[in-house]
């Protein structure tokens, strides 16, 4: 980029950045905060009524009382009402989803009972408390047991693929095992396991041979497979009477997984694209413990930090692309170097992650903490880094405006 985004936000946007009206954006968001009332509601509309002489005084000091709030009240408040989800709507979400899984796991069982397959369980942020906004997502583990005297990971860096998270799984011993010895030969391509093979044999199975209508009819809510997505993934309405009468929905991504001494491999075929027989090792489960240990070593507040920051980039279109595990190797680089992590220091913790990646989004590169020399800003193009990168800077001066 030839223009700084500090000269953007002194002088003029670039033409791109004015034609998409991203800093008229930004000055009316600052704008509009000082008007709220409270930041979690929306402002509400003037009444055709006249209005009572007596009222406005009140309208009046709740003004002035959000206008004298410091950054670190409003921090508080919007990690408050705006992050955190309610134990009742994490409950209705995961026993929902179990319920779902059960239902996977003893269809599968039935109808191929030779498939050796573990015990499915559910996985990710909404089991790991790090959900936020809404409770409308979690992910159904499917691990595949493979003969460890059969399979062998290499690890992307061994590959001619030289990508890091993407590994392969080779069959060994055919001169001593011929193939047939392992149920998954049958998945086999080239001499190694294909995970689109396995993807389409789990979808054949359970996307299109489930009786859908009779589950719905059983769990009282509407579940559907949604179909044309390279996920294997189901869409549920009618959680609660609450989403069914708002339209949300709850998805529940099923994962084929395998796990071969200390690899976690997924077949995750969004992120590996058209190589058929690559699988994308997962480092979710590291660097959820890593910072779970951490804050427990010393009360630290990375995980608030963290949940704060995934909110924020959900409600800003400008930040959506930046997801849990950019904001995670974030915090996990910053607790390397910074040593206070206490309650007192989490507003400071949290201005420091937005000047953090800045300087990330500058050097166009986010390097993954258990793997350096993987980038996690790989993918992004060059307006993506730009358009993320103002609304950040301009954040730095004006940190209200990301928790519009």
């Amino acid at each position: 980029m030839t223009d700084s985004w500090e000269e953007l936000s002194l002088v003029s946007a670039s033409p791109k950045l004015l034609h998409k009206g991203i800093e008229g954006v930004v000055m009316k968001q600052i704008a509009a905060a000082t008007k709220k009332a409270e930041l979690s509601q929306p402002i509400p509309l003037p009444s055709p009524e006249p209005q009572r002489c007596d009222t406005e005084p009140l309208q009046r000091r709740k003004r002035m009382d959000l206008c004298v709030l410091t950054f670190v009240e409003r921090l508080q408040q919007y990690y408050r009402t705006r992050v955190c989800l309610s134990a009742e709507e994490v409950s209705v979400s995961q026993q929902r989803a179990l319920e779902i899984a059960t239902e996977i796991q003893a269809f599968l069982h039935s109808k191929h009972p030779d498939m050796p397959l573990g015990d499915m369980t559910l996985a990710g942020s909404l089991l790991d408390d790090l959900q936020v906004v809404k409770a409308d997502h979690t992910c159904l583990i499917v691990p595949l047991q493979l003969e460890s005297s059969l399979w062998t990971p290499i690890a992307g860096e061994d590959t001619f693929l030289g990508h890091p998270q993407y590994c392969m799984v080779r069959r060994e011993n055919l001169e001593y095992f011929p193939r047939g010895r392992s149920y998954w030969d049958r998945h086999l391509l080239g001499g190694y396991l294909s995970s689109r093979l396995v993807s389409e044999q789990l979808g054949k199975t359970v996307m299109e041979s489930m009786n859908w209508p009779l589950l719905t009819g059983t769990l009282e809510c509407e579940v559907r497979p949604v179909l044309g997505s390279p996920e294997l993934k189901l869409e549920i309405q009618g959680l609660t009477k609450s989403s069914y009468d708002s339209g949300e929905s709850f998805y529940i991504t099923v994962l084929p997984t395998v796990r071969l001494g200390e690899m976690t491999l997924t077949a995750q075929r969004e992120i590996t694209g058209s190589f058929d027989y690559v699988w994308y090792q997962s480092l979710y489960t590291s660097e959820t413990a890593r910072l779970a240990a951490l804050d427990k070593a010393d009360s630290g507040v990375r995980r608030k930090c963290l949940k704060t920051l995934k909110a924020v980039c959900r409600n800003c279109p400008s930040l959506r692309k930046l997801n849990g595990s950019h904001l995670s190797n974030v915090i996990l680089h910053m607790s390397e170097k910074e040593t206070d992590w206490s309650e007192s220091a989490f507003a400071d913790r949290f201005q420091q992650a937005v000047t953090e990646l800045i300087g990330y989004l500058e050097m166009g590169i986010l390097p993954s903490y258990f793997k350096p020399n993987v980038s996690l800003f790989q993918g992004f193009t060059e307006d993506d880094i730009d358009e993320m990168g103002f609304m950040l800077y301009c954040a730095v001066t004006e940190p209200e405006i990301l928790l519009i």
